[in-house]
Order: C-alpha cells, then sequence, then structure tokens
C-alpha cells in the first residue's frame, strides 16, 4: 500500500465533516507576531542576503550559480549522487563533465552509494535561515535526506518569505512539508550538540537563476 492509499481513508472522512463543524483558525493580531528582526525591504535580493546570513549563522552553506556550486562540491571531492529528474536538463551536462557519476532515480537498496542529492526548495525563509522542501515538488524526500550532502536549488520562481509567518500562511494543501534550518541536528542528555546524525550532515542552498 503506498501513501496515497494508506492516507485516502482520512482525508474522505475527513472531507465529510461541513465547514460548520470545523474549528476555525485562532484569531490573532498578526503585527504581534511579526518579528522586528527583519528588514522591512521586500527585495529578493536583500532577502536572500538576509537568508544567507541566519543560514550561516545555523552552519548551512550557500552558493550562488551554477560555477559556485560546482567548486564546493569538489571541495567536498564527491564522485556520485543524485539529481531531481526535474532539474536534470540544466544540472547533468556539466557535472558529468566535471568527472561526476548522476543518478536521476533513486535506488532504496543503493541508497549509501548517493554522496549527495539535489533537490528543488520550494522557498526559504530569510528569517530563521530555513529551506522549505514540498512533497509536491520535490522529487524524492529520500533523495533530499538521506545522503550526507544535500543541495536545495532555489529557482527565480520559488518565494524568499520574509518571515517564518508568511511561510506558514502560503502552504496550502501540500500533505508533507520540511523546514531544514541547517544540517541535521540533534543533542543528547549530556547536551552535546551532533550534526548529520537524522539527516543530512551538510546543507547547501543553491540560488539557481533561469536560463532563457
Amino acid at each position: 500500500m503506498n501513501k496515497s492509499e494508506f492516507f485516502k481513508p482520512i482525508e474522505d472522512a475527513v472531507n465529510l465533516i461541513p465547514d460548520s463543524k470545523r474549528t476555525p483558525l485562532p484569531d490573532w493580531d498578526l503585527e504581534t507576531i511579526r518579528t522586528t528582526q527583519m528588514p522591512s525591504d521586500t527585495d529578493r535580493d536583500a532577502l536572500w542576503d538576509a537568508f544567507k546570513t541566519r543560514f550561516d549563522l545555523v552552519h548551512g552553506k550557500c552558493t550562488e550559480g551554477r560555477a559556485d556550486l560546482l567548486s564546493l562540491l569538489k571541495e567536498e571531492s564527491v564522485t556520485a549522487g543524485y539529481v531531481a529528474p526535474e532539474l536534470k536538463a540544466d544540472l547533468k551536462p556539466w557535472l558529468q563533465q566535471s568527472g561526476i557519476e548522476i543518478h536521476t532515480s533513486l535506488d532504496d537498496s543503493q541508497i549509501d552509494t548517493y554522496e549527495f542529492g539535489i533537490t528543488r526548495a520550494a522557498g526559504v525563509i530569510a528569517e530563521t535561515g530555513t529551506i522549505i522542501l514540498k512533497d509536491q515538488s520535490t522529487s524524492s524526500r529520500l533523495g533530499a535526506l538521506s545522503p550526507w550532502i544535500h543541495i536545495a536549488v532555489l529557482p527565480d520562481d520559488a518565494p524568499i518569505y520574509p518571515t517564518l509567518f508568511d511561510a506558514m500562511n502560503d502552504l496550502g494543501n501540500d500533505p508533507y512539508i520540511v523546514f531544514a534550518t541547517g544540517p541535521s541536528k540533534t543533542a543528547d542528555v549530556e547536551g552535546i550538540l551532533i550534526e548529520g546524525v537524522h539527516g543530512p550532515g551538510i546543507q547547501i542552498c543553491s540560488r539557481m537563476k533561469s536560463r532563457h
């Protein structure tokens, strides 16, 4: 049974509840939950700069353009990885020219052979330095969360939200959403922070401009 088949009975049952019986969203003063730390400027480049600053603070890495991303991958000495099918035409040729083996389908039995995964980001949040991954626009959640290195490609049409509230207010009806604020982090009872235990140890956000 796949995920859609599993959740369909629940979805059907929820859809039977009339709007008059549904619990309304809480009513609050929106201005009280907006941060005062974000610049009022909503220019895309200004928001990207704010995102980069906060992403760096949570140990994330940003690149801009293909050459910048390739340079970072070479620093990590990667030899093989997963590239989302929708990014294949743009990324596969120049990665292969650099001697990196590319896979556009994910074999669960060979998951340890993928040194990196490149998937599409649904957007980022400048306030928190967070990458948004949605099921509807992420070809493989496993390809994003299993490799040691994950590259989230932020295309021109993906939003850069000023605040967490702005992002939460625009989630839509996607069934599964991941907020990645830097690499995976966990801490044991002694309070020792360890990165890369439950997900990628290196998290990259790569801003890509469309080619026309």
